[in-house]
């Protein structure tokens, strides 16, 4: 079926002015292309260590992710280097919502990466990643891309 121009028109104009378009063009979605998708395994595996790492100069995520934030990690259990599965579940949910699949505006990204090397100024934890280049920093931008972390665009 083909519309003439003038309802094309309309149609946009209808989806722009009733912000239909609005929520995917805040996150920053790339268009015309189906999203990345977060893979829970490759989360477990890859990311969630990086919630642990100890980094010079700064507190470990974990430090204040368990309770004064909006991105709110299950507590590690006492003698426990890692969690269960049930808590790793949780904790991607959790990290999912700081997370745009396939765009590197991602909070998650943003936030813990210093202003000049492209990240936004919120952090209160401070800024652990002082370049894109840091391996951490890419394993959660391959991550959030769709890609298999620490080889993608390698």
């Amino acid at each position: 079926m083909r519309r003439s121009p003038r309802c094309v028109l309309f149609l946009t104009v209808l989806v722009l002015a009733t912000g239909v378009a609005a929520p995917m063009a805040r996150q920053g979605a790339p268009s015309g292309a189906a999203p990345a998708s977060l893979d829970f395994e490759v989360f477990k595996t890859r990311v969630q260590p990086i919630f642990l790492a100890r980094r010079e100069g700064h507190a470990r995520c974990i430090a204040c992710h368990t309770t004064a934030s909006n991105m709110r990690l299950q507590p590690l259990p006492a003698g426990s280097a890692t969690w269960s599965d049930d808590a790793s579940r949780k904790n991607f949910d959790a990290v999912r919502r700081m997370v745009v699949p396939g765009s590197v505006k991602s909070r998650l990204l943003m936030h813990p990466l210093a202003t000049e090397a492209g990240g936004d100024f919120f952090h209160n934890g401070g800024k652990h990643f002082a370049s894109q280049d840091d391996r951490e920093w890419t394993v959660l931008k391959d991550w959030v891309m769709g890609a298999n972390p620490g080889t993608a665009g390698r």
